[in-house]
């Protein structure tokens, strides 16, 4: 059984008991639920921004901790400050240290689009994602079918979310793409064994239909990274470890965007 298979089984585990705790209309008088998420689009494609989705993340199944030592309001408003595009917030619990109480922070203290970055396999954790103040939901195409993935795009669209749909090869994304997605990325990160090959976007990018953003994922290091994949076609760049691993994930993104800027 893989880290992934590990994460799915325990994620349906975990929604079932939120289900138990909290009903959806419980959730549909949460305090985000009626306000109108963020365009990613428009704030990806904004040139007075990186397109840097900048990612809060305490711990990994592959790396261990992290970083444990900071907040999130700190980390995400710097993030946000430096010009990143979006946020992406880590609310799965028992293999990446996050809490749903993570994601109301980063919202409560910004005013820029937030993925919630889970292993999204329910309906009820789309409305969970309204209820916090999401703007941007993850289908991860490895763990759902074609008709699941349409299933919960439509849904997520229904609510006003915007819908990125992952994928880590050609024939996932062949049989994972509808009409519901706004943005498909492309994770150089193997979930199976955790590995990384940044070859994967550059691979993926003209597979992708130029209807939706393109996003590049995991292994982004260097600011010479970003300038090939933009040329490459890619829109958007997740970010997470690069920054998290310093003490000051802050300043690590200032510096990295000072380094982008003189490219």
């Amino acid at each position: 059984m893989t880290i992934l298979d590990k994460i799915v089984l325990r994620k349906k585990e975990e929604v079932a008991l939120a289900k138990q705790r909290v009903s959806i209309q419980q959730l549909e008088q949460g305090l985000h639920f009626n306000r109108n998420p963020y365009s990613f689009k428009q704030f990806l494609l904004d040139e007075q921004r990186n397109g840097i989705i900048a990612e809060f993340k305490r711990r990994s199944p592959s790396k261990g901790v992290i970083n444990d030592k900071v907040t999130v309001a700190e980390v995400t408003t710097a993030y946000a400050a430096a010009g990143a595009s979006a946020l992406s917030v880590l609310t799965d619990v028992d293999f990446f240290g996050g809490h749903t109480d993570d994601l109301l922070a980063a919202r409560a203290a910004n005013d820029i689009p937030i993925l919630r970055k889970d292993f999204m396999i329910d309906e009820y954790q789309l409305v969970e994602a309204k209820a916090l103040g999401a703007d941007i939901i993850l289908l991860i195409a490895s763990i759902l079918t074609p008709l699941q993935i349409k299933n919960l795009a439509s849904v997520a669209k229904g609510l006003g979310l915007n819908v990125l749909l992952e994928v880590h090869n050609e024939e996932e994304l062949n049989r994972s793409i509808c009409a519901d997605l706004d943005a498909i990325g492309v994770n150089n990160r193997n979930l199976a064994d955790f590995t990384v090959n940044l070859q994967t976007s550059f691979d993926l990018v003209n597979k992708i239909p130029n209807e939706f953003l393109k996003i590049s994922e995991s292994a982004i290091s260097a600011a010479e990274t970003i300038r090939d994949l933009k040329a490459a076609g890619f829109n958007g760049f997740l970010i997470g470890e690069n920054f998290m691993k310093t003490t000051d994930p802050g300043a690590a993104i200032r510096h990295f965007v000072d380094e982008l800027i003189s490219v």
